[in-house]
């Protein structure tokens, strides 16, 4: 089940890297736009001003859904709980709605911190539980490994990367994926492929994109500041890609443009 589709979800409001007055008054916006899920980490470093904009939005709490994620410096036994209870008291909240492993652990074994991931699961700090940044492999492994649901697998995903095996994947094993880097940075814009579509359904190449993501059946996270953007990125609702111009979008993929490379994040896995 992805928990992401349900309500409003499947759009995600992302913080990073806003901090401060930016990251409240984006949250401001995103909440008067529509946006009810929130997503933040650990390795951001703004959870606790995550939690304040949560607090001056006064939103009912079984209104939104808050993810964040634990930094793998704190996969270790003694660290997990304490970590989570502390994001906890910086977001002023009771539970989080998803919780996810930010990376796979260096060293290669998963089982530790999934064990760990599940354990507050039981404990009632999360309502949900996933994780980041995780193979195809490792989606296979995980679901060996724990017996609690895992809701979410959140990668890198856009048109112009192919995720075809993280789909099958997801597929195979019951975990949906979750798309960050949604317009790969801004990297879409450079091909007029999007906007030529766009402009049949009176939608932006942004939207064009976002939708595309979308009825891959993956969640998508944005982040902007501008008004204009934080709308247009939550209206994408009200159309469909034709079959056609989804193969187009699809053929895409081939361009095998990555942001997140071993050589922006050196302890990255292998990626399929």
């Amino acid at each position: 089940m992805n928990i992401y589709f349900q309500n409003t979800n499947q759009r995600t409001f992302g913080t990073f890297p806003l901090t401060e007055k930016e990251l409240r008054d984006a949250m401001g916006i995103a909440a008067e736009v529509g946006y009810r899920s929130f997503d933040t980490a650990q390795m951001y470093g703004n959870e606790k001003e995550t939690g304040d904009a949560l607090t001056d939005l006064g939103l009912p709490r079984e209104e939104i859904c808050v993810t964040t994620k634990v930094h793998p410096d704190n996969f270790g036994a003694a660290e997990f709980l304490p970590s989570v209870e502390e994001s906890l008291k910086k977001l002023r909240l009771d539970y989080v709605d998803v919780l996810l492993l930010h990376w796979p652990p260096i060293g290669g074994d998963i089982a530790p911190s999934l064990q760990l991931l599940a354990q507050a699961y039981e404990k009632g700090l999360a309502k949900n539980i996933g994780v980041s940044n995780y193979t195809a492999q490792m989606m296979r492994d995980a679901v060996k490994i724990i017996d609690a649901p895992i809701v979410s697998n959140q990668v890198e995903f856009h048109p112009l990367l192919n995720q075809d095996v993280l789909l099958a994947a997801a597929t195979e094993t019951g975990i949906p994926l979750s798309s960050y880097c949604s317009v790969a940075r801004g990297e879409v814009f450079k091909h007029p492929l999007f906007a030529e579509i766009g402009a049949g359904y009176g939608k932006t190449a942004g939207q064009v994109v976002l939708r595309w993501i979308l009825q891959k059946g993956v969640s998508i996270n944005t982040m902007s500041t501008k008004r204009a953007n934080i709308q247009a990125n939550f209206d994408v609702m009200d159309f469909t890609l034709s079959s056609i111009d989804m193969d187009r979008i699809d053929a895409m993929t081939q361009t095998g443009y990555r942001i997140v490379t071993e050589d922006l994040v050196p302890w990255a896995p292998e990626w399929d």
